[in-house]
């Protein structure tokens, strides 16, 4: 990709090209956010189509003095974060097939197909721990977590202090590890006596 900055100021004077080499550069990062939050491979697509449509749009507001990936997945969030206000209930689904749209296949050369298949299911059940959070929390820990966002860049991209940010991901945490803990404890609950724990 050309120099960023150059292709936002080209974007803003109306090159479709450059805004189209700063969707290219982002795609995967905003969908990636938009599935985190949404839970939904369909829900995120749409997300990522509108966070994009609403970049271009708005694009003469952006501050050059903050990194333009800030700016864009902050705009995917707040987007992410209002449809989750309205929807007010998880699409997560047990008996669901969807496999995440692809992002997350194991390797076809990973030597031990049974652990694949394990992470396979752990990151599943993160996904669906994550649905649990409330929308702001589940946005602060994609965007530490996923995104490896320091403190205050996730303060600057949902319009909160550092203190609330670190409130709130002291909070996300405990629940995430609070919920997996029980999962742990129901698998245990389920096992027989003389099965392993893989089964």
């Amino acid at each position: 990709m050309k120099d960023e900055s150059s292709l936002v100021v080209q974007a803003q004077h109306g090159s479709e090209e450059a805004f189209t080499e700063l969707v290219e550069a982002y795609q995967t990062h905003v969908y990636n956010l938009c599935y985190r939050m949404l839970g939904e491979t369909e829900f995120a697509e749409d997300a990522s189509q509108e966070t994009f449509l609403r970049a271009f749009q708005h694009l003469h507001r952006y501050d050059h003095g903050r990194p333009f990936g800030t700016w864009l997945l902050s705009i995917a969030a707040h987007y992410c974060i209002d449809r989750l206000r309205r929807r007010r209930f998880s699409f997560t689904s047990m008996d669901q097939d969807d496999d995440g749209g692809g992002l997350e296949l194991p390797d076809a050369d990973a030597p031990n197909p049974e652990l694949e298949t394990v992470r396979h299911e752990q990151r599943e059940q993160m996904q669906s721990f994550l649905q649990q959070l409330n929308a702001v929390d589940r946005s602060a820990i994609v965007l530490r977590y996923w995104h490896d966002y320091s403190e205050a860049e996730i303060a600057d991209t949902l319009h909160l202090t550092v203190s609330a940010v670190k409130s709130r991901l002291h909070r996300a945490r405990r629940e995430l590890g609070s919920l997996w803990q029980e999962e742990g404890i129901r698998s245990n609950q389920k096992r027989r006596p003389h099965e392993s724990p893989a089964f």
